[in-house]
């Protein structure tokens, strides 16, 4: 949702606002082809399986080209967007892996340390269950399921190296 909606869709009310709010939460933009990863800056349309998006509470968005990037973002947002804050973060969606379908990032469960490759090579593979994480795992010789809490600010880093 452009800003200028947002402010436009204030002027009609607490209660309208609210309701626009909730909608565009619970369906997640999508990136448009000139959006770029704020972390790696590649371009991310170009890999919609891997997609990752942080809205925020203004309406703006942020889209990342995988889970991994999302973290280094999540763990210091001013270091790669000036004035962004956690604090002020609405939503964040990852895409899982088997649907494909936009889930939301703090309830997926991350493999790390398999044989599947996003973009920026050794990813956090996101997967919507618990189930399906273990199913992955097994058969992509993951090494750890991870929840979202889990994620410390130095694993993105270390996955990068390859070491998990």
């Amino acid at each position: 949702m452009k800003r200028r909606h947002f402010l436009l869709l204030a002027s009609l009310g607490p209660l309208s606002v609210a309701a626009v709010l909730a909608q565009v939460l619970a369906h997640p933009p999508k990136p448009g082809p000139k959006d770029m990863c704020p972390v790696c800056g590649m371009l991310v349309s170009k890999y919609p399986n891997w997609v990752a998006t942080i809205m925020y509470q203004a309406g703006h968005a942020h889209h990342f080209d995988g889970a991994k990037d999302m973290f280094k973002f999540w763990h210091d947002p001013a270091k790669y967007a000036a004035g962004h804050r956690r604090e002020d973060m609405a939503a964040i969606w990852v895409t899982d892996f088997y649907s494909l379908a936009r889930i939301d990032a703090r309830k997926a469960f991350y493999v790390i340390g398999s044989d599947v490759l996003g973009p920026m090579g050794h990813e956090f593979v996101p997967l919507a269950s618990r189930e399906d994480a273990e199913d992955f795992r097994k058969d992509h010789k993951g090494r750890r399921i991870l929840d979202f809490a889990q994620v410390a600010p130095k694993l993105p880093a270390m996955v990068d190296d390859g070491r998990f």
